[in-house]
């Protein structure tokens, strides 16, 4: 399981960052050769394998934050949009006169 949160793409980057380190720890190297090897702190990789000594997997998914808590649930299969309009879409009137036209010219609007 490790080895697929390491290697798999769609596995959000702290999880798999934790998974990198806890397989470098399982291949007997010390805490400063698996921080260098990871671009972390030697406190990272204590605090990452000693959760998962602890805990084992479910040790290494993040724990919920502080804060207010969350107004919208997971079994509420809320779907959230967002839309931008566009400014040469939105000008529904014209304010400005068409152009004069010249010979040879397209007649433009501003």
């Amino acid at each position: 399981m490790l080895e697929n949160w390491a290697k798999r793409r769609t596995t959000a980057q702290g999880l798999a960052k934790r998974a990198r380190i806890v397989l470098a720890c399982a291949r007997g190297w010390n805490s400063t050769v698996v921080a260098s090897r990871c671009d972390t702190d030697r406190a990272t990789v204590r605090r990452w394998r000693s959760r998962f000594l602890l805990d084992r997997l479910e040790g290494l998914s993040d724990e919920p934050r502080p804060g207010v808590p969350r107004s919208i649930t997971d079994a509420a299969h809320a779907v959230v949009f967002s839309v931008d309009e566009k400014p040469q879409i939105q000008a529904l009137e014209r304010t400005a006169p068409v152009l004069p036209m010249l010979p040879g010219v397209v007649p433009c609007r501003t």
